[in-house]
């Protein structure tokens, strides 16, 4: 009996409708900064998608003692629906100086690549003594799968913290990347982004 080893890749089943945390970044000016009012906003066309971020990132907050506001109880639709000119933004930070905010978490996705992963055998470096019956019987499924190559997308998520009550330029307390990979379910994939969200702003000390 030939004895033979190989590790099936499973990079879909172990990554794919995942979030992952690629890079957080604190401003060092803000060690010590904990915000007390916080608006929530979601830049995203998916009505569902921003809906649920802004939701489930609240509750969140509340839970947590810190009073936060989705950004459709506060900002006019108007907002969100025309694009704003720096001027107008400008002003409707002031008016959420108005309102006690002193900080707003925005996420926004930024782009995505479609990615096709090697969906077959990888061998151990013995294997190649076992000669030519043993590697073509690895490899010949090759013929018959017509989903040995499978795409799917990866989206780049940037979420940032900013405070609204600075008086210098340096409003960015905090911005995290994180990679949605092949994102299937939008409730289900949106709450798995909060829960990376929250764990980083855990991290950071800021919540």
């Amino acid at each position: 009996m030939v004895k033979y080893g190989y590790i099936i890749f499973l990079f879909l089943c172990v990554s794919c409708h995942t979030a992952k945390t690629t890079h957080s970044y604190k401003n060092e000016q803000y060690q010590n900064y904990h915000p007390n009012k916080i608006l929530i906003l979601g830049v995203t066309p998916s009505l569902e998608a921003k809906t649920i971020y802004e939701r489930e990132l609240k509750k969140a907050l509340n839970k947590r003692n810190i009073e936060a506001f989705e950004a459709s109880e506060v900002l006019s639709p108007a907002f969100s629906a025309n694009k704003q000119e720096e001027i107008a933004i400008e002003k409707e930070v002031k008016y959420l100086r108005n309102l006690g905010f002193d900080a707003i978490i925005m996420a926004a996705i930024k782009g995505f690549d479609e990615k096709t992963p090697f969906d077959g055998a990888i061998f151990k470096i013995d294997d190649s003594f076992f000669g030519f019956e043993n590697y073509y019987f690895l490899n010949q499924d090759i013929y018959y799968n017509r989903d040995y190559f499978i795409k799917y997308n990866v989206y780049h998520l940037e979420v940032s913290l900013y405070n609204l009550t600075s008086k210098n330029e340096k409003t960015l307390v905090w911005i995290g990347n994180y990679d949605i990979v092949d994102p299937q379910k939008i409730s289900e994939t949106v709450k798995k982004c909060v829960r990376k969200i929250l764990k980083s702003l855990e991290k950071e000390e800021l919540i």
